[in-house]
């Protein structure tokens, strides 16, 4: 058995140097606690929401969120991930989730897909996210990865152990207020579900770091503001699905601990014949395609006007 953490981040939109300074004194907390394994959310440097200080907050692969995750790593004698913006040396903008271990950076999974607005800061990527972590293979899935059949697909039964992170908002309670009210209920269900229920799918056990708190942003193509949170359900669960430790969104900015077995199991559950392994509803599929045709115009005109420039490193 090891000792897990996942961090449950409350992150100032944009402002990497606060961001990186809060996930350090978590992570310190978790290695303080003997875990070896510490997992922090996706956007970790940033936070995430249509806001244009995000294409300012861009860093290098080698850059200063590298050098947080290797300097825990080695701190802890741990295995340490997370995803940030990452510019690489071909000026693309990707949603790149690396892994270290003591030794260094071990493994990079770039999201496959941008979800929503996210399409304004990045593109996607298309490897397969597996990595050797010891005796052990190691996936690395990021936010509505976790939905989707394909991943189950390319991690099924070949890693000991899945690492990811959300940054999963919520539905405004819009009018008609009774009906929005409805989708967001489902919504959340579905935040958790999620990460609680990709570890049967795949037969390994899933440690799942996620943002909390509220988010104020601009809508793209809209003249109204969204106002809203973060789902959380920064969980950890075993290889069967059993969830072993949780924090929930409203408990706020935290670490959440608990022991796995690393090792993969025969999956309790087989992928169903659909692209989407949970039902989006009809306002976030909705949605999922106009901000798409948003924000690959808006990345091309705002994301590689600054091709080979990247902000703090």
């Amino acid at each position: 058995m090891v000792l897990a953490a996942a961090i449950q981040l409350e992150a100032v939109l944009g402002d990497v140097a606060a961001n990186l300074a809060t996930c350090e004194r978590l992570a310190d907390e978790a290695g303080r606690a003997g875990a070896k394994i510490i997992a922090l959310p996706e956007f970790f440097t940033t936070g995430i929401g249509f806001d244009e200080s995000l294409g300012h907050a861009v860093l290098p692969p080698d850059g200063k969120a590298t050098a947080l995750l290797t300097s825990l790593a080695k701190r802890y004698g741990a295995l340490v991930g997370g995803s940030f913006l990452c510019r690489d040396a071909d000026g693309e903008v990707r949603n790149a989730y690396l892994a270290a271990d003591p030794g260094g950076v071990i493994g990079r999974h770039d999201k496959d897909r941008p979800t929503m607005w996210e399409n304004a800061f990045y593109i996607g990527g298309a490897d397969d996210g597996v990595f050797r972590y010891g005796d052990h293979h190691v996936g690395a899935a990021v936010c509505w990865e976790l939905m989707r059949t394909p991943t189950v697909h390319r991690l099924r039964s070949r890693v000991d152990l899945v690492l990811t992170g959300s940054g999963w908002w919520s539905i405004p309670p819009w009018p008609p207020r009774a009906l929005f009210e409805r989708w967001e209920e489902r919504n959340r269900a579905t935040a958790r579900a999620a990460a609680a229920t990709f570890a049967k799918y795949v037969g390994a056990p899933v440690v799942h770091a996620a943002h909390a708190g509220e988010l104020t942003c601009r809508m793209p193509w809209a003249p109204i503001t969204y106002r809203g949170r973060f789902e959380g359900s920064t969980l950890i669960t075993d290889a069967d699905g059993t969830v072993i430790a949780e924090r929930r969104p409203e408990e706020g900015q935290g670490v959440v601990l608990g022991e796995i077995d690393l090792g993969r199991r025969p999956p309790l559950l087989d992928p169903p014949r659909r692209y989407w392994l949970h039902p989006r509803g009809p306002l976030p599929a909705a949605v999922w395609h106009y901000q798409r045709w948003h924000g690959r115009r808006w990345y091309r005109r705002h994301m590689r006007s600054a091709r080979g420039a990247s902000g703090p490193s």
